[in-house]
């Protein structure tokens, strides 16, 4: 092994993967090139890459506005109830220029919950979170490129390292923990230069 690299590092170093990858690390030849790559990366993480890597460099990508967002995504925020959540989604999807949307919420429960709502208000929803087998997660996916599914529901599980072309529409049916999150969840869509919109 001449090359580490390890992507969405500060979500590795920060979800109780630092043991595995420090055993990882204490395996590899120490003379190597290690790589890191994230969107987003807070300091207590970059603490962490410093004590894990050998005179680091740091490069780092300078946004094209004042948004750490991509550029071409409007963001739409909506202020309901806790129990109306749903039924505003619901209606938004009646846009016909809705045509595939991803819908993360806080928890693996509420996934489930509202792919299973989305389905009796005949739309078609799947949902990927970490309870779901790979298989699972990976048809599920694939059903959703290919245009079989409307909404893919997910956690954060979603929120990275995916690539859809042309997602047109992120949805925040949970506010997200972190501002980081917004950041990698509404990054789905508005993808190499291309427009997208973001509701919350």
């Amino acid at each position: 092994v001449s090359v580490l690299v390890l992507d969405e590092a500060d979500r590795m170093l920060d979800m109780g993967f630092l043991p595995a990858v420090k055993r990882i690390v204490a395996k590899v030849p120490a003379k190597r090139q290690t790589l890191f790559f994230s969107a987003t990366i807070a300091p207590e993480v970059l603490k962490l890459t410093r004590d894990l890597l050998h005179d680091p460099v740091r490069v780092e990508m300078v946004p094209q506005s004042n948004s750490t967002t991509a550029a071409g995504i409007t963001h739409v925020a909506y202020t309901v109830p806790q129990q109306s959540k749903t039924d505003l989604l619901v209606e938004l999807l009646k846009d016909n220029n809705i045509y595939s949307a991803i819908a993360f919420t806080r928890t693996k429960a509420r996934a489930n919950r509202l792919a299973l709502a989305l389905e009796k208000h005949n739309v078609s929803a799947e949902r990927i979170h970490g309870d779901r087998s790979q298989a699972q997660r990976t048809r599920a996916l694939a059903d959703f490129k290919r245009g079989k599914l409307r909404v893919l529901v997910a956690t954060d599980v979603a929120a990275r390292g995916i690539d859809i072309a042309d997602l047109g529409h992120g949805v925040n049916y949970d506010v997200p923990m972190v501002p980081e999150d917004y950041v990698h969840r509404i990054g789905r869509t508005g993808r190499v230069g291309r427009t997208g919109i973001a509701y919350t």
